[in-house]
C-alpha cells in the first residue's frame, strides 16, 4: 500500500488559470484545483483533488486554515490518495506565496531558523492521513515538479494505509517517536509517522531535514521550496480541518535555550584511513526536542562539520594515513539552537594496515623515466587469516601493466589486490608477498603510496 503524490495536468491547468489565486479570497472552494490567498498573500490554501473526480469542498479560514466541508471520495486503500487539501508558504507549480523568502538553500545561514507550526481536527471517520507536505529540489525551482526530496510528517492517519516505500528505522525528533520510511517515485520521498497521535506541532524544517541528509536522502545544496501542511483522504474526509498555521523564522516557538555539551568524543576502530567516534548524550530542556549531533573536525586552526546524525557515534571515512585530526561535537535542537562545543579528541591515523592485525610494506624494485617495479609488496599478520585484501591508489595517469602472486581490479584511481589460492592463509606472525609493473607519464616520479590491508 502506498500513495504517490505526483500532480498531474500542471500545463493545462496553467494555461486555464486554475492555479491563480484571485483578488478576493473566497469563503468555500470546490473546484478541483481551486486555490486562494488568506492573510494579504502570506499563505495559498489549495483544495487540490489531484488523485479523484469526486466532489471536495473546503471552507478557508481568513486567519489560516481551512475545513473540509464536503469529500465524496471512495479511493482503494493499496493506491494513490483522492486528493491534498493543503495550506502553504512557498511555491508550488508557479502559484507562490508572498514573503516567504522560498526557495531558500538548505545550507544558507538562516535555514536552521526556518520553523513551521500547525494545529489539526480530525473527524472520527473516513480514511485518511494528516501531514505535512515539506519539498527540495537542486534548483531554485518555482514551478513543475521537484526532483530532489518530499518529507512528508505524518501527525495521524486513520485507516489501513502507509507512506511510499517501507519503513526504514525509527527516530526520536521534535518531541516524539516516529517510524521513518523511504522510497524513490522519481524523487526521494521520506516519510516520517507519529508513533502516537497527536493535533499540533511545532518544529525547525531542518529538524527532520537534517535527519534525510544523515540517511543519505537529501542533500545541503538543495533548495527548499514550499511548506505545506493538509491531509491526504482516501475515503471520506470531512471534518479534516487545519484550525491554524505558520511558517517563518520564528514559527510561533519560544525555545532560545540551547541543548547541554555533549560528552567529549572518544575514537575507537582507527586505521589508515578512518576512525569511530563516541560520545556522551547532549540533553534539552527547551521544548522543541534534540534533533541530533554535527562532527566537526580540523586539521589545522579551522573546524568545519563533517557529517553527524541523531545518533551518538560517527564514523569518518577517506582519512589521508598517517595524519593528525581532531574532533569536536555539538547538539543542536529543534528550534536551530546550538550547543556549546565538546572537547577536543585528537586521532592519527595509521600509517598503513588495518588496525594493527594486517599491514603493508612495498619495496621499490626498480623505477625509471616512464615506469616502475614494486617488488616485494608484504603483507603481514599478527593473527590467522584465511584471505587478505591490500588497496592503494594508482596516481593518475599511471597504469599497472602485470601483476604476480596476486589478482586485482581497478577502479577509478583505487586498485584493489586480493590473494591467490595458494596464498591467503597467513598464520600468526607470518607474511606473504606480490609484486607489480606500472607504467606512468614521462618524466612523472610519483610510485602508488596509502596500502592498506584487510
Amino acid at each position: 500500500m502506498r500513495h504517490v503524490h505526483i500532480y498531474l495536468i500542471i500545463g493545462a491547468l496553467l494555461a486555464v488559470g486554475l492555479f491563480a489565486a484571485p483578488a478576493q479570497a473566497a469563503p468555500v472552494l470546490c473546484e478541483k484545483y481551486g486555490a486562494t490567498t488568506v492573510q494579504s498573500g502570506r499563505y495559498v490554501v489549495i483544495n487540490n483533488v489531484w488523485g479523484a473526480d469526486t466532489a471536495q469542498c473546503i471552507d478557508v479560514n481568513q486567519s489560516g486554515g481551512f475545513t473540509v466541508t464536503q469529500a465524496a471520495h471512495n479511493k482503494p486503500t493499496n493506491g494513490a490518495p483522492a486528493s491534498y487539501p493543503a495550506i502553504y508558504a512557498g511555491c508550488h507549480y508557479a502559484n507562490c506565496s508572498t514573503g516567504s523568502n522560498l526557495p531558500m538553500q538548505a545550507s544558507a545561514g538562516g535555514f536552521g531558523s526556518l520553523r513551521s507550526s500547525v494545529s489539526m481536527t480530525y473527524p472520527s471517520s473516513g480514511t485518511w492521513d494528516a501531514a505535512y507536505d515539506i519539498w527540495f529540489d537542486p534548483t531554485p525551482r518555482t514551478d513543475g515538479q521537484n526532483t530532489g526530496a518530499e518529507i512528508m510528517i505524518w501527525l495521524n492517519k486513520q485507516g489501513s494505509i502507509q507512506p511510499v516505500g517501507s519503513q526504514v528505522g525509527t527516530v526520536n525528533l521534535a518531541g516524539g517517536t516516529w517510524q521513518v520510511w523511504f522510497g524513490n517515485i522519481g524523487w526521494n520521498v521520506i516519510s516520517y509517522v507519529r508513533t502516537s497521535a497527536t493535533s499540533s506541532l511545532d518544529f525547525a524544517i531542518d529538524t527532520f531535514y537534517a535527519d534525510a541528509i544523515s540517511r543519505g536522502h537529501a542533500q545541503r545544496s538543495w533548495y527548499l521550496t514550499s511548506v505545506q501542511a493538509g491531509f491526504e483522504p482516501w475515503v471520506g474526509g470531512a471534518g479534516l480541518a487545519v484550525n491554524s498555521f505558520s511558517f517563518g523564522t520564528s514559527g510561533g516557538g519560544t525555545d532560545t535555550t540551547p541543548p547541554s555539551t555533549p560528552g567529549n568524543p572518544v575514537a575507537s576502530a582507527t586505521t589508515s584511513t578512518g576512525t569511530t567516534l563516541t560520545w556522551g548524550a547532549s540533553t534539552d530542556t527547551g521544548g522543541s526536542g534534540l534533533a541530533g549531533y554535527d562532527v566537526l573536525r580540523a586539521t589545522g586552526d579551522t573546524f568545519t562539520r563533517v557529517g553527524g546524525g541523531t545518533t551518538t557515534s560517527f564514523t569518518d571515512t577517506g582519512l589521508t594515513p598517517a595524519t593528525a585530526y581532531r574532533y569536536r561535537v555539538r547538539a543542536r535542537d529543534g528550534a536551530g539552537n546550538l550547543s556549546p562545543e565538546s572537547g577536543t579528541v585528537t586521532v592519527t591515523t595509521l600509517s598503513g594496515g588495518g588496525g594493527g592485525s594486517c599491514s603493508v610494506t612495498p619495496t621499490t624494485q626498480n623505477a625509471w623515466d616512464s615506469g616502475y617495479v614494486i617488488q616485494p609488496v608484504t603483507v603481514t599478520s599478527t593473527t590467522a587469516r584465511t584471505s587478505w585484501t591490500v588497496t592503494f591508489a594508482l596516481p593518475a595517469g599511471h597504469t599497472i601493466t602485470g601483476m604476480w602472486n596476486a589478482g586485482y581490479t581497478v577502479s577509478g584511481g583505487t586498485v584493489t589486490v586480493r590473494n591467490l589460492a595458494h596464498n591467503g592463509a597467513i598464520g600468526p606472525g607470518a607474511a606473504t608477498s606480490f609484486g607489480y609493473q606500472a607504467s606512468r607519464p614521462a618524466g612523472n616520479t610519483q610510485v602508488p603510496a596509502g596500502y592498506t590491508c584487510a
